[in-house]
């Protein structure tokens, strides 16, 4: 069903940029190509990916399986996403409601920039990115060419990028560690979005006017789980709002008390790892009786086994002539 309004909306993109190499529209067969869609994690069909500069947006198309819709989506996805800026007064009144980053360059046609275009195409949906040329950027070129990072709030000090602008993967890695945060609210809006990322969940439910909790979730994570940034998701999510979730764990938003300790995260992190958390939940507490060092026996008791009792039935029908040929 989508076949051809998926062609069609790709005759509308050739129309509008001819250039083959500003939009292309691509199908797989996910059965012929099993591979494929393992390695980018396809799970229904149809699904619509969309890719920049070789690298698979987290972000899926979810809007309308219309032909108008889908060449809508392209367009808004080709408009730039820097902002120039014609004055450095302008810097002063960016929104600290959101993470700025802003590009002083000599040049627009130059290699540094274009790394700055790449990244911030990727990014567009996590940051604001303006950049200032020429006269107007040279007194924040001291150095050369500069980026600098202004996070949400107006008393955090600014960061300063210390790479090398003509590194796409440093310059990326850099702008993705500052622009998506480390602890993420969780929504029924994105909460598939962040499934398909393939990585467990650690959430903070908590009340929504409880920003104590958060704040205090946010710094443990920063401080003892930092290295487990890419195989771990940490979230936040509101109670209110997660209520029927928060049931199938025998919880409700009147159970949730502010945090006051927690020490214990990383050890909590440790035993997902190595299983004792799944075990646990299924089958009880470890034994401790053990001797320290020693990893003690468990008793089993499993079932009789029915292997051996397994034979050819006396009542069925066979077109063997002898039933000891089985």
């Amino acid at each position: 069903m989508l076949q051809p309004i998926f062609e069609e909306a790709s005759n509308i993109a050739r129309e509008e940029f001819p250039d083959v190499t500003q939009v292309v529209f691509a199908r797989v067969d996910c059965d012929q190509h099993s591979d494929i869609a393992q390695r980018y994690r396809i799970s229904k069909y149809p699904t619509l990916k969309l890719f920049r500069n070789g690298m698979m947006m987290k972000r899926e198309y979810r809007g309308q399986r219309s032909v108008t819709a889908i060449a809508d989506f392209i367009r808004q996805q080709k408009v730039d996403p820097i902002k120039e800026i014609h004055s450095l007064e302008e810097v002063n009144t960016a929104d600290r409601d959101r993470r700025n980053i802003i590009g002083y360059f000599d040049q627009k046609d130059s290699e540094n920039y274009h790394t700055f275009e790449k990244v911030a195409n990727i990014l567009r949906d996590d940051c604001v990115f303006l950049a200032a040329f020429g006269d107007v950027s040279q007194t924040e070129r001291f150095s050369g060419d500069n980026v600098i990072y202004k996070p949400m709030g107006e008393t955090v000090p600014d960061m300063v990028y210390l790479g090398s602008l003509t590194n796409f993967d440093l310059t990326y890695a850099w702008a993705q560690d500052k622009c998506v945060p480390l602890v993420r609210e969780i929504t029924f809006e994105n909460g598939e979005e962040l499934t398909e990322e393939g990585i467990p969940f650690l959430i903070l439910f908590h009340v929504k006017e409880d920003t104590e909790s958060l704040e205090k979730f946010q710094h443990e994570v920063a401080r003892q789980l930092i290295s487990e940034k890419g195989s771990i998701n940490f979230l936040h999510a509101d109670c209110e709002k997660f209520r029927h979730p928060l049931l199938h764990i025998q919880k409700t938003p009147a159970d949730l008390q502010p945090l006051y300790f927690l020490s214990p995260l990383r050890q909590f992190v440790l035993d997902l790892h190595s299983g004792k958390l799944h075990r646990e939940f299924h089958h009880g507490p470890d034994p401790t009786d053990s001797t320290p060092g020693q990893i003690g026996e468990v008793a089993s008791n499993p079932p009789e086994s029915s292997f051996q009792k397994l034979a050819p039935s006396e009542t069925r029908y066979t077109l063997l002539r002898d039933r000891d040929e089985l």
